[in-house]
């Protein structure tokens, strides 16, 4: 997961305070055997199993129980959370993978995509197009945006399936930060 998406699913924000930062470490892994798709008219990948691909993304340490809470939220009901064997990548290389350097294996989380091959465009999800194109959605509202997604609300589409900055789901992410604020103040 792209790391500004993460601090805005757990922190609320995708620029976390320097604190908030130092909670997580994040570091480059691969997991053989899957692929990541497109979904179908989303802005997101789907992680399937396939025996000749392989995944490069994030191994996140130092989430909490409420942390994992709200990436379950997030994700929703298109994925489950299961539990992987993932290589530590010590030396990164290129986007196809020339270059890197594996190292030592570890069990892992990740979201697999449950809701049917049938949701799925037939090429690879590009993260560089993702970055270039569409990761402002997802981290932050822009004013710029607001014709556009008005545009998109009135056809009923939304490209980000709910979690983007604006989304129904951020908004339970919102409720739920909120609540947990709450309780710590008690």
């Amino acid at each position: 997961m792209e790391p500004q998406v993460l601090y805005r699913v757990c922190y609320g924000s995708s620029t976390p305070t320097s604190f908030q930062k130092s909670l997580l470490k994040i570091r480059l892994a691969i997991l053989h055997e899957h692929c990541r798709h497109r979904v179908l008219n989303r802005d997101y990948p789907a992680i399937i199993h396939s025996p000749k691909d392989s995944v490069r993304g994030t191994y996140v340490q130092g989430l909490t129980t409420g942390d994992i809470f709200r990436l379950d939220i997030f994700e929703g009901d298109e994925y489950e959370r299961r539990k992987v064997k993932v290589r530590m990548l010590d030396v990164e290389g290129d986007e196809e993978g020339n270059g890197n350097v594996e190292g030592e294996e570890v069990e892992v989380n990740t979201y697999i995509w449950i809701a049917g091959e049938a949701e799925l465009e037939q090429r690879e999800w590009d993260f560089g197009e993702f970055r270039r194109e569409k990761m402002q959605r997802w981290v932050g509202r822009r004013e710029e945006y607001d014709d556009i997604d008005e545009a998109v609300k009135a056809r009923g589409e939304d490209p980000t399936g709910g979690r983007g900055a604006n989304g129904g789901i951020t908004e339970q992410l919102k409720t739920s930060q909120e609540e947990e604020i709450l309780k710590s103040a008690v």
